[in-house]
């Protein structure tokens, strides 16, 4: 009985080392997948290596980097904190956990985990970095608790006097035409930043205190209609990549009242180039304020800002008060677009319950930072799933809805379908819920990792049946050529 008993206990143990072998070969599998940046894939291995053994802290730890590249910091954090349940000294799950309550805003708990991180690496430069970086917001925030009051705060528009804000005698770059916005200086400012130089602070201030006034007198729901012989073109994120927004405009044609566009959010951050983006969109829409759209992204709001490299370049290229006066600007961006009566446009997706009614979202009152939850948050921040119900977001945000939540908030607004943007898709699109939810994203080789295409779409008032057009990215130098910056073109 005893030979039996040890035998089975053998057997037992070449099983589970059996296991941990195949683990391992999943994890190296997924490792090269993650060098290779294919972080789906990657994810997929570690998750397979983590069914033959789920007790492994380096496994949930590196599943968990794979999720915050991606940016399903919701997810990354769980498995963060999974790691340490397993083993609380390994040092990398404080490092991971931190990562995504950073992403997360949750400034305070990162702050926790970067200083155990730093007592026990005391030489790793990054890691000091990131602990400086993040105790300065700590402390940034808690002094703008200390100072907030009831009084109205006050804009950085009345600070400014823009009149006597001199343009010195060497600045040889685009003017606007007795302080407004011509197709003429569009083309020149385009150009000048295609060449990488700087827009004068003057130009920039009073695109900003226009658009704020424009903006401000728009509902949190635009409602258009396109005439049946009339299109037009919906773009996804663009993410500070400036030369491809030129390419768009170059493949598809400049903005004009022919030609009309809407930009569905996330038009800053990740790229170097968030603030030529966000002047050259901007200003196309004081030039055709009735053309060109402009909604509001997860990323137009502080904390992304502050994370995510917006904040440090205007603060490297302008001022930190100009950035607070992107911030009262973005404020303002509209939510959500309606197309026809038929198509909905938002940034993120669908809603946390049921019952939301487009009253609803224009009775929204958008002149804030987006709060935790609610229709608001949903808009810029949710996802679709395959699956039927909703489900905790990956981003740890707002929540992921499927087919029948969809099916049911169109057949209560009387709509067709929605298109939102929010997340990279390989082929720049994808059409999900039976052709219900389609998802655009123009920010092709995302991040200079990705290698995704990206994408626009075309409706025509004729019949709305959505047209997608794909493109690659584009190498960011002053080199390329555009026909569009010819300034004898039309």
């Amino acid at each position: 009985m005893a030979n039996g008993t040890a035998t089975t206990a053998s057997r037992s143990g070449e099983k589970m080392a059996e296991g941990d072998k195949n683990a391992e070969k999943l994890k190296e599998k997924a490792n090269h997948c993650f060098k290779e940046k294919d972080y789906d894939n990657a994810i997929k291995y570690y998750t397979e290596a983590l069914e033959l053994n789920p007790a492994s802290a380096i496994y949930f730890s590196n599943r968990s980097l794979a999720y915050l590249r991606t940016e399903c910091y919701g997810y990354a954090l769980a498995d963060a904190t999974k790691c340490l349940e397993i083993d609380k000294n390994y040092i990398k799950g404080y490092y991971r956990r931190a990562t995504s309550n950073m992403a997360l805003g949750k400034f305070k708990a990162a702050l926790k985990d970067y200083e155990t991180v730093v007592r026990v690496r005391p030489n790793d430069k990054d890691a000091k970095m990131k602990y400086q970086e993040c105790n300065k917001i700590v402390k940034q925030k808690a002094f703008e608790r200390a100072i907030a009051s009831d009084e109205i705060k006050k804009s950085v528009v009345d600070s400014l006097d823009i009149e006597n804000m001199m343009i010195e005698d060497e600045y040889t770059g685009p003017k606007l035409e007795e302080g407004k916005v011509t197709m003429r200086f569009m083309k020149e400012m385009m150009e000048c930043f295609k060449d990488q130089k700087k827009l004068h602070r003057k130009c920039a201030y009073q695109i900003l205190i226009q658009v704020k006034e424009l903006l401000s007198k728009l509902p949190s729901l635009i409602e258009i209609t396109v005439k049946e012989t009339e299109k037009m073109t919906i773009c996804g994120d663009t993410h500070g990549q400036f030369y491809d927004l030129l390419n768009i405009f170059e493949l598809n044609g400049l903005p004009s009242e022919t030609n009309p566009y809407l930009f569905n959010g996330d038009f800053v951050d990740r790229g170097s180039f968030s603030l030529e983006v966000i002047l050259t969109l901007f200003g196309f829409k004081l030039l055709l304020p009735d053309s060109f759209y402009l909604l509001r992204g997860n990323h137009e709001t502080d904390n992304m800002n502050q994370m995510y490299g917006f904040e440090g370049e205007v603060k490297a290229k302008y001022t930190a008060q100009m950035f607070t006066l992107f911030s009262e600007v973005f404020q303002w961006l509209p939510l959500a677009q309606c197309i026809n009566g038929k198509v909905l446009v938002m940034h993120g997706g669908l809603f946390s319950e049921d019952g939301v009614m487009l009253d609803d979202l224009r009775k929204i009152d958008r002149n804030r930072q987006p709060p935790d939850s609610g229709p608001m948050c949903d808009l810029l921040w949710s996802d679709p799933q395959p699956q039927n119900g909703r489900s905790v977001s990956k981003r740890g945000v707002s929540c992921q809805f499927g087919p029948d939540v969809t099916e049911r908030f169109l057949d209560q607004n009387k709509l067709d379908y929605i298109i939102r943007s929010h997340e990279v898709k390989a082929e720049g699109y994808e059409v999900t819920h039976s052709g219900k939810c389609i998802t655009v994203f123009s920010a092709p080789n995302y991040c200079d990792q990705m290698a995704n295409k990206g994408a626009y779409i075309h409706l025509r008032g004729s019949d709305l049946k959505p047209e997608f057009h794909q493109f690659t990215a584009v190498v960011s130098t002053s080199d390329n050529n555009f026909d569009i910056l010819n300034p004898d073109q039309p």
